[in-house]
Protein backbone atom coordinates (compact mmCIF):
# COMPACT_ATOMS: atom_id res chain seq x y z
CA UNK A 1 0.00 0.00 0.00
CA UNK A 2 2.98 2.61 1.10
CA UNK A 3 3.99 2.32 -2.84
CA UNK A 4 0.99 2.97 -4.03
CA UNK A 5 0.74 5.80 -2.36
CA UNK A 6 4.16 6.98 -3.37
CA UNK A 7 3.16 6.00 -6.96
CA UNK A 8 -0.09 8.70 -6.75
CA UNK A 9 2.48 11.13 -4.64
CA UNK A 10 5.25 10.73 -7.92
CA UNK A 11 2.08 11.42 -10.15
CA UNK A 12 0.18 13.88 -8.69
CA UNK A 13 3.60 16.35 -8.74
CA UNK A 14 4.63 15.27 -12.03
CA UNK A 15 1.17 16.53 -13.34
CA UNK A 16 1.45 19.97 -11.38
CA UNK A 17 4.79 20.93 -12.77
CA UNK A 18 4.23 19.73 -16.21
CA UNK A 19 5.41 16.52 -16.74
CA UNK A 20 6.77 15.02 -20.42
CA UNK A 21 5.40 11.82 -20.56
CA UNK A 22 6.16 8.48 -22.52
CA UNK A 23 5.85 5.00 -22.16
CA UNK A 24 5.73 1.26 -23.54
CA UNK A 25 2.90 -1.15 -22.74
CA UNK A 26 3.50 -5.16 -23.50
CA UNK A 27 1.28 -7.90 -23.32
CA UNK A 28 2.90 -11.37 -23.25
CA UNK A 29 2.41 -14.95 -23.54
CA UNK A 30 4.70 -17.53 -22.72
CA UNK A 31 4.60 -21.45 -23.57
CA UNK A 32 7.43 -23.17 -22.37
CA UNK A 33 7.89 -27.35 -23.32
CA UNK A 34 10.38 -28.06 -19.93
CA UNK A 35 13.34 -30.22 -19.75
CA UNK A 36 15.10 -31.56 -16.48
CA UNK A 37 13.35 -31.05 -13.16
CA UNK A 38 10.77 -28.31 -15.07
CA UNK A 39 7.36 -29.09 -15.35
CA UNK A 40 6.63 -30.76 -18.88
CA UNK A 41 4.56 -28.22 -20.12
CA UNK A 42 4.34 -24.10 -18.56
CA UNK A 43 2.06 -21.17 -19.61
CA UNK A 44 2.11 -17.71 -18.41
CA UNK A 45 1.01 -14.30 -18.97
CA UNK A 46 2.36 -11.03 -18.24
CA UNK A 47 1.41 -7.28 -18.32
CA UNK A 48 4.25 -4.32 -18.13
CA UNK A 49 4.06 -1.27 -18.32
CA UNK A 50 7.19 1.51 -18.43
CA UNK A 51 6.08 4.77 -17.54
CA UNK A 52 8.36 7.51 -18.18
CA UNK A 53 8.52 11.28 -17.12
CA UNK A 54 10.44 14.66 -17.77
CA UNK A 55 10.63 17.87 -15.95
CA UNK A 56 12.80 20.62 -17.66
CA UNK A 57 13.47 23.82 -15.61
CA UNK A 58 15.94 25.91 -17.07
CA UNK A 59 19.03 24.20 -17.60
CA UNK A 60 18.39 20.94 -15.47
CA UNK A 61 15.83 18.56 -16.43
CA UNK A 62 14.76 15.81 -14.05
CA UNK A 63 13.87 12.48 -15.58
CA UNK A 64 12.20 9.58 -13.66
CA UNK A 65 10.68 6.15 -14.96
CA UNK A 66 8.57 3.21 -12.93
CA UNK A 67 8.09 -0.02 -14.32
CA UNK A 68 4.59 -1.46 -13.68
CA UNK A 69 4.17 -5.94 -13.35
CA UNK A 70 1.54 -8.25 -13.19
CA UNK A 71 2.15 -11.61 -14.12
CA UNK A 72 0.90 -15.15 -13.55
CA UNK A 73 2.50 -19.20 -14.56
CA UNK A 74 5.85 -19.64 -15.94
CA UNK A 75 6.56 -16.21 -15.57
CA UNK A 76 6.82 -15.73 -11.82
CA UNK A 77 10.42 -17.84 -11.52
CA UNK A 78 12.37 -15.45 -12.66
CA UNK A 79 10.35 -12.53 -11.19
CA UNK A 80 10.76 -13.62 -7.70
CA UNK A 81 14.09 -14.22 -8.04
CA UNK A 82 14.25 -9.99 -7.63
CA UNK A 83 11.86 -9.89 -5.17
CA UNK A 84 9.36 -7.57 -4.02
CA UNK A 85 5.95 -9.13 -5.56
CA UNK A 86 2.42 -9.31 -3.83
CA UNK A 87 -0.08 -12.07 -4.72
CA UNK A 88 -3.09 -12.58 -5.19
CA UNK A 89 -6.14 -14.77 -6.52
CA UNK A 90 -5.10 -14.87 -10.64
CA UNK A 91 -1.85 -12.71 -10.65
CA UNK A 92 1.07 -11.20 -8.93
CA UNK A 93 2.19 -7.88 -9.08
CA UNK A 94 5.17 -5.52 -8.25
CA UNK A 95 6.22 -1.99 -8.95
CA UNK A 96 10.16 -0.86 -9.54
CA UNK A 97 11.79 2.32 -9.64
CA UNK A 98 14.13 2.01 -12.65
CA UNK A 99 15.04 5.90 -13.16
CA UNK A 100 15.59 8.57 -10.65
CA UNK A 101 18.26 11.27 -11.91
CA UNK A 102 18.70 15.07 -12.80
CA UNK A 103 20.71 15.80 -15.64
CA UNK A 104 22.39 19.84 -15.90
CA UNK A 105 23.09 20.76 -19.24
CA UNK A 106 25.95 23.37 -19.95
CA UNK A 107 27.82 24.71 -22.83
CA UNK A 108 30.85 22.59 -22.07
CA UNK A 109 29.75 20.16 -19.37
CA UNK A 110 27.14 17.67 -18.65
CA UNK A 111 26.01 16.79 -15.07
CA UNK A 112 24.09 13.54 -14.33
CA UNK A 113 23.03 12.20 -10.77
CA UNK A 114 20.80 9.37 -9.11
CA UNK A 115 19.18 6.30 -10.26
CA UNK A 116 20.52 6.47 -14.14
CA UNK A 117 21.44 4.38 -17.08
CA UNK A 118 25.99 4.40 -17.48
CA UNK A 119 26.64 2.95 -20.60
CA UNK A 120 30.28 2.11 -21.80
CA UNK A 121 31.47 1.03 -25.19
CA UNK A 122 30.69 -0.12 -28.87
CA UNK A 123 30.24 -3.56 -28.32
CA UNK A 124 27.33 -4.63 -30.71
CA UNK A 125 26.32 -7.39 -28.57
CA UNK A 126 28.02 -8.52 -25.21
CA UNK A 127 29.11 -4.78 -24.43
CA UNK A 128 32.76 -5.92 -21.91
CA UNK A 129 33.36 -2.50 -21.12
CA UNK A 130 29.41 -1.66 -20.51
CA UNK A 131 30.01 -3.44 -17.38
CA UNK A 132 28.30 -1.87 -14.50
CA UNK A 133 25.40 -3.49 -16.58
CA UNK A 134 26.31 -6.09 -18.60
CA UNK A 135 24.14 -7.11 -21.45
CA UNK A 136 22.58 -10.67 -22.07
CA UNK A 137 21.58 -11.22 -25.34
CA UNK A 138 18.99 -13.80 -25.00
CA UNK A 139 17.10 -11.00 -23.39
CA UNK A 140 16.73 -8.83 -26.22
CA UNK A 141 14.21 -6.64 -25.28
CA UNK A 142 15.55 -6.15 -21.29
CA UNK A 143 15.38 -2.48 -20.71
CA UNK A 144 18.97 -1.81 -19.19
CA UNK A 145 18.47 -1.31 -14.97
CA UNK A 146 20.28 1.63 -13.71
CA UNK A 147 23.04 2.14 -11.18
CA UNK A 148 23.10 4.87 -8.30
CA UNK A 149 25.64 6.92 -9.20
CA UNK A 150 26.92 10.11 -11.22
CA UNK A 151 28.90 11.80 -14.19
CA UNK A 152 29.56 15.16 -15.52
CA UNK A 153 31.53 14.88 -19.36
CA UNK A 154 33.35 17.77 -20.12
CA UNK A 155 33.54 18.54 -24.21
CA UNK A 156 36.77 20.51 -24.66
CA UNK A 157 36.24 20.35 -28.68
CA UNK A 158 33.07 18.64 -31.15
CA UNK A 159 34.52 15.15 -31.21
CA UNK A 160 36.81 15.11 -27.72
CA UNK A 161 34.26 14.09 -24.70
CA UNK A 162 36.50 13.42 -21.17
CA UNK A 163 34.44 11.97 -18.02
CA UNK A 164 34.18 11.65 -14.41
CA UNK A 165 32.06 8.65 -13.06
CA UNK A 166 31.09 6.54 -9.46
CA UNK A 167 29.22 4.02 -8.98
CA UNK A 168 27.78 2.68 -5.65
CA UNK A 169 28.74 -0.53 -4.46
CA UNK A 170 26.72 -3.87 -6.25
CA UNK A 171 25.88 -4.80 -2.85
CA UNK A 172 23.27 -1.83 -1.29
CA UNK A 173 23.82 -2.64 2.03
CA UNK A 174 27.60 -2.06 2.25
CA UNK A 175 27.50 1.01 4.35
CA UNK A 176 31.76 1.20 4.39
CA UNK A 177 32.81 1.44 1.21
CA UNK A 178 33.75 -1.24 -0.13
CA UNK A 179 32.69 -1.57 -3.61
CA UNK A 180 32.77 2.16 -4.98
CA UNK A 181 33.72 2.36 -7.77
CA UNK A 182 34.71 5.75 -9.56
CA UNK A 183 36.65 6.06 -13.11
CA UNK A 184 37.42 8.05 -15.60
CA UNK A 185 36.61 8.10 -19.58
CA UNK A 186 38.03 9.60 -22.67
CA UNK A 187 36.33 9.67 -25.64
CA UNK A 188 37.49 10.35 -29.26
CA UNK A 189 35.67 10.57 -32.88
CA UNK A 190 37.40 10.82 -36.30
CA UNK A 191 36.06 10.44 -39.05
CA UNK A 192 34.96 6.54 -39.68
CA UNK A 193 36.28 5.80 -36.21
CA UNK A 194 35.52 6.22 -32.83
CA UNK A 195 37.64 4.99 -29.36
CA UNK A 196 36.61 4.88 -25.95
CA UNK A 197 39.19 4.38 -22.69
CA UNK A 198 38.30 4.22 -19.74
CA UNK A 199 39.56 3.29 -16.52
CA UNK A 200 37.84 2.75 -12.79
CA UNK A 201 38.42 1.41 -9.47
CA UNK A 202 36.42 -0.95 -7.13
CA UNK A 203 37.23 0.03 -3.65
CA UNK A 204 38.25 -2.79 -1.38
CA UNK A 205 35.49 -5.37 0.14
CA UNK A 206 35.61 -8.60 1.60
CA UNK A 207 34.07 -11.83 -0.47
CA UNK A 208 32.03 -13.31 2.63
CA UNK A 209 28.32 -14.94 2.96
CA UNK A 210 25.64 -12.62 3.68
CA UNK A 211 22.71 -13.80 5.91
CA UNK A 212 20.98 -15.30 3.34
CA UNK A 213 24.11 -17.86 2.36
CA UNK A 214 25.24 -16.04 -0.50
CA UNK A 215 28.52 -14.98 -1.58
CA UNK A 216 29.35 -11.21 -2.12
CA UNK A 217 32.20 -10.38 -4.56
CA UNK A 218 34.82 -8.25 -3.64
CA UNK A 219 38.27 -8.06 -3.07
CA UNK A 220 40.50 -7.34 -0.04
CA UNK A 221 42.99 -4.61 -1.88
CA UNK A 222 40.22 -3.71 -4.70
CA UNK A 223 39.55 -4.06 -8.73
CA UNK A 224 41.28 -2.20 -11.29
CA UNK A 225 39.54 -2.01 -14.58
CA UNK A 226 40.49 -0.90 -17.57
CA UNK A 227 38.74 -0.67 -20.78
CA UNK A 228 39.14 -0.39 -24.35
CA UNK A 229 36.44 0.24 -27.02
CA UNK A 230 36.78 0.87 -30.66
CA UNK A 231 34.62 0.96 -33.90
CA UNK A 232 35.64 1.89 -37.37
CA UNK A 233 34.27 1.72 -40.94
CA UNK A 234 36.11 -0.27 -43.36
CA UNK A 235 33.45 -2.12 -46.07
CA UNK A 236 31.63 -3.88 -43.06
CA UNK A 237 31.37 -2.25 -39.44
CA UNK A 238 33.93 -3.20 -37.25
CA UNK A 239 33.70 -3.23 -33.37
CA UNK A 240 36.28 -4.39 -30.45
CA UNK A 241 35.50 -3.87 -26.97
CA UNK A 242 37.59 -5.76 -24.38
CA UNK A 243 37.84 -4.58 -20.57
CA UNK A 244 40.29 -6.31 -18.04
CA UNK A 245 39.86 -6.42 -14.43
CA UNK A 246 43.28 -6.47 -12.14
CA UNK A 247 42.91 -7.67 -8.73
CA UNK A 248 46.32 -7.62 -6.99
CA UNK A 249 45.15 -10.28 -4.61
CA UNK A 250 43.95 -12.84 -6.65
CA UNK A 251 45.94 -12.43 -10.21
CA UNK A 252 44.31 -14.67 -12.97
CA UNK A 253 46.11 -13.50 -16.11
CA UNK A 254 44.13 -13.93 -19.27
CA UNK A 255 41.04 -14.93 -17.50
CA UNK A 256 39.83 -11.51 -15.96
CA UNK A 257 39.83 -10.65 -19.86
CA UNK A 258 36.82 -9.77 -21.26
CA UNK A 259 36.65 -9.35 -24.98
CA UNK A 260 34.05 -8.90 -27.96
CA UNK A 261 34.86 -8.66 -31.04
CA UNK A 262 32.51 -8.28 -34.23
CA UNK A 263 30.81 -6.35 -37.47
CA UNK A 264 27.61 -5.74 -38.84
CA UNK A 265 26.53 -5.17 -42.64
CA UNK A 266 23.37 -4.11 -44.14
CA UNK A 267 22.53 -5.30 -47.98
CA UNK A 268 19.58 -4.82 -50.42
CA UNK A 269 19.41 -1.30 -49.73
CA UNK A 270 19.41 -1.86 -45.68
CA UNK A 271 16.65 -4.63 -46.23
CA UNK A 272 19.15 -7.63 -45.03
CA UNK A 273 21.54 -7.14 -42.36
CA UNK A 274 24.09 -9.54 -41.09
CA UNK A 275 25.65 -9.37 -37.24
CA UNK A 276 28.37 -11.22 -35.79
CA UNK A 277 30.13 -11.01 -32.62
CA UNK A 278 32.56 -13.15 -30.66
CA UNK A 279 33.23 -12.86 -27.16
CA UNK A 280 36.00 -14.42 -25.02
CA UNK A 281 34.98 -14.67 -21.62
CA UNK A 282 37.53 -15.16 -18.59
CA UNK A 283 36.83 -17.13 -16.13
CA UNK A 284 36.74 -14.20 -13.19
CA UNK A 285 36.44 -11.26 -16.14
CA UNK A 286 33.16 -8.80 -16.14
CA UNK A 287 31.22 -10.71 -18.39
CA UNK A 288 31.37 -14.05 -16.06
CA UNK A 289 28.81 -15.64 -13.80
CA UNK A 290 31.59 -16.51 -10.63
CA UNK A 291 28.72 -17.83 -8.66
CA UNK A 292 28.64 -14.55 -6.16
CA UNK A 293 25.81 -13.09 -4.48
CA UNK A 294 26.07 -10.30 -6.97
CA UNK A 295 27.75 -11.49 -10.23
CA UNK A 296 29.02 -8.85 -12.71
CA UNK A 297 28.00 -11.12 -15.53
CA UNK A 298 26.09 -14.39 -16.86
CA UNK A 299 28.35 -16.56 -18.74
CA UNK A 300 29.97 -19.92 -17.35
CA UNK A 301 32.15 -21.11 -20.71
CA UNK A 302 35.43 -18.80 -22.24
CA UNK A 303 34.40 -18.65 -25.94
CA UNK A 304 30.21 -17.52 -27.40
CA UNK A 305 29.72 -16.74 -30.73
CA UNK A 306 26.65 -14.76 -31.72
CA UNK A 307 24.82 -14.39 -34.82
CA UNK A 308 22.17 -12.96 -36.98
CA UNK A 309 20.52 -11.74 -39.83
CA UNK A 310 17.30 -9.81 -40.32
CA UNK A 311 15.27 -9.45 -43.45
CA UNK A 312 12.47 -6.38 -43.58
CA UNK A 313 9.63 -7.27 -46.26
CA UNK A 314 8.59 -3.71 -45.78
CA UNK A 315 8.70 -0.45 -43.39
CA UNK A 316 6.20 -2.72 -40.99
CA UNK A 317 7.04 -6.32 -41.32
CA UNK A 318 10.34 -7.99 -40.67
CA UNK A 319 11.66 -11.87 -40.01
CA UNK A 320 15.20 -12.62 -38.16
CA UNK A 321 17.10 -15.33 -36.85
CA UNK A 322 19.60 -15.64 -34.38
CA UNK A 323 21.93 -18.13 -32.78
CA UNK A 324 23.91 -17.97 -29.96
CA UNK A 325 27.05 -20.92 -29.63
CA UNK A 326 29.43 -21.68 -26.93
CA UNK A 327 32.34 -23.04 -28.42
CA UNK A 328 33.50 -24.86 -25.55
CA UNK A 329 31.06 -27.39 -24.85
CA UNK A 330 28.74 -26.85 -28.58
CA UNK A 331 26.01 -25.94 -27.18
CA UNK A 332 23.58 -22.98 -29.07
CA UNK A 333 20.39 -21.82 -28.92
CA UNK A 334 18.79 -20.34 -32.29
CA UNK A 335 15.96 -17.81 -32.28
CA UNK A 336 13.37 -17.06 -34.79
CA UNK A 337 11.70 -13.89 -34.46
CA UNK A 338 9.19 -11.91 -36.57
CA UNK A 339 7.92 -8.78 -36.11
CA UNK A 340 4.72 -6.60 -37.69
CA UNK A 341 3.89 -2.73 -36.78
CA UNK A 342 0.14 -2.61 -37.36
CA UNK A 343 0.26 0.95 -36.79
CA UNK A 344 2.88 3.53 -35.73
CA UNK A 345 3.23 2.98 -32.17
CA UNK A 346 1.49 -0.52 -32.00
CA UNK A 347 3.84 -3.39 -32.80
CA UNK A 348 3.26 -7.57 -32.49
CA UNK A 349 6.30 -10.00 -32.21
CA UNK A 350 6.45 -13.70 -31.83
CA UNK A 351 9.36 -15.90 -31.63
CA UNK A 352 10.64 -19.48 -31.05
CA UNK A 353 13.70 -20.57 -29.01
CA UNK A 354 15.36 -23.85 -29.07
CA UNK A 355 17.78 -24.64 -26.73
CA UNK A 356 20.45 -27.50 -27.88
CA UNK A 357 23.83 -28.99 -27.25
CA UNK A 358 25.46 -32.70 -27.83
CA UNK A 359 22.34 -34.86 -26.33
CA UNK A 360 20.13 -33.67 -28.95
CA UNK A 361 22.37 -35.29 -31.29
CA UNK A 362 23.18 -38.60 -29.39
CA UNK A 363 26.10 -37.34 -27.50
CA UNK A 364 25.73 -37.08 -23.31
CA UNK A 365 27.28 -33.86 -22.88
CA UNK A 366 25.31 -30.86 -21.01
CA UNK A 367 25.84 -27.89 -22.88
CA UNK A 368 25.64 -24.43 -20.81
CA UNK A 369 22.86 -23.12 -23.65
CA UNK A 370 21.45 -26.72 -24.01
CA UNK A 371 17.88 -28.03 -22.44
CA UNK A 372 18.43 -27.55 -19.25
CA UNK A 373 15.07 -26.29 -17.97
CA UNK A 374 13.52 -26.02 -21.36
CA UNK A 375 13.22 -27.80 -24.27
CA UNK A 376 11.61 -25.24 -26.93
CA UNK A 377 9.76 -21.79 -25.82
CA UNK A 378 7.59 -19.61 -27.67
CA UNK A 379 6.78 -16.22 -26.51
CA UNK A 380 4.30 -13.70 -28.04
CA UNK A 381 3.47 -10.16 -27.38
CA UNK A 382 2.46 -7.00 -28.49
CA UNK A 383 3.83 -3.60 -27.73
CA UNK A 384 2.11 -0.24 -27.54
CA UNK A 385 4.51 3.06 -27.32
CA UNK A 386 3.27 6.17 -26.32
Amino acid sequence: MSKIILLILFFTAAFSFGADWSGVLDSNANYTQGAGEAPTHSFGLEQYANLRMRIRAREATFHGAFNLIALSGNYLPAAEALGGLVYGPNYAAAMELERLYVRISGEHIDTEAGLLRMNFGYGLVWGSTDFLNPRNPLVQNARPRGVLGFNSSFYPSDTLRLMAFAAGPRDPREAEGGGFTPGLLLEQHWSGASLQALYAFETPSFAEANDSGGIVHGSKMGIHNFGLSLKFDLLLGFVVDALYNLDPDNLDGIDSLSLGAGFDYSFLEGDLYFLFEYLYNGSSSVTANDGSLYPRGFWLNNHFLYGSALYRFSDFTSLSLATLFSFDDLSFQPILSFSHDIFQGLSMNLSLRVPLDQRNFGGSREGELGPRVSKFSVHGGARLRF
